[in-house]
């Protein structure tokens, strides 16, 4: 199996990217796993649109050949409506080939997630994100409350379902230290966890 960790996202307005960044991070704490990180194009209203092959910036685009090479995989959303947003929910959406044939079975999954208010449905979208991994077979992996002092340091971003950040209404919001810290905290759980798994016996 790979070292990789793929750390998945789609990002609007650059706040989802830059928890990645963190996640990305936290994966590098765990030598030899290493963080790929990519992205997700927009979903057009017109199904006969189709977006340019390559990003003009950030992330390349995933291929379904990232989810078979990787030790694990991250996912990242900003909030819909308590949700994750439509270009990550239409990728995994064309995932049935991989469903079928077991690619993500017993691998590490973690979620993270961005909103415009701290109550705007962080813990909901992170759920709605892990609906899918379960259902391939994935083992869900979040924060925890004493390892990660997600109890006594957040006021913003973070919960025991996955990293979170409160961008603001505006999305102008950085992120905070603490939320920084807690998606470090993440991708290196994960990490941990798919080289565990991956241990000879």
């Amino acid at each position: 199996m790979s070292d990789d960790i793929l750390v998945l996202y789609y990002s609007r307005s650059g706040a989802t990217a830059a928890l990645a960044n963190e996640i990305a991070r936290g994966v590098a704490r765990v030598p030899p796993m290493q963080a790929r990180v990519r992205t997700v194009p927009e979903v057009s209203p017109v199904s006969e649109a189709s977006a340019d092959t390559v990003p003009e910036s950030g992330a390349p685009y995933v291929h379904v050949d990232d989810l078979e090479d990787c030790a694990g995989l991250i996912i990242g959303s900003p909030t819909r409506f308590g949700n994750m947003a439509a270009p990550l929910k239409h990728f995994i959406d064309t995932l049935s080939g991989q469903w079928l044939s077991g690619t993500l079975t017993d691998k590490p999954g973690a979620v993270f997630t961005s909103t415009g208010s701290l109550h705007g449905g962080q813990e909901t979208t992170l759920t709605s994100m892990m609906l899918p991994l379960l259902h391939h077979g994935m083992i869900l992996v979040g924060l925890t409350y004493t390892a990660d002092d997600l109890l006594a340091e957040t006021t913003s971003g973070g919960t025991p379902y996955g990293a979170s950040h409160v961008s603001g209404t505006l999305g102008d919001n950085p992120l905070t230290e603490i939320e920084k810290k807690l998606a470090r905290a993440l991708g290196e759980r994960v990490a941990r966890i798919a080289k565990k798994l991956d241990a000879p016996e």
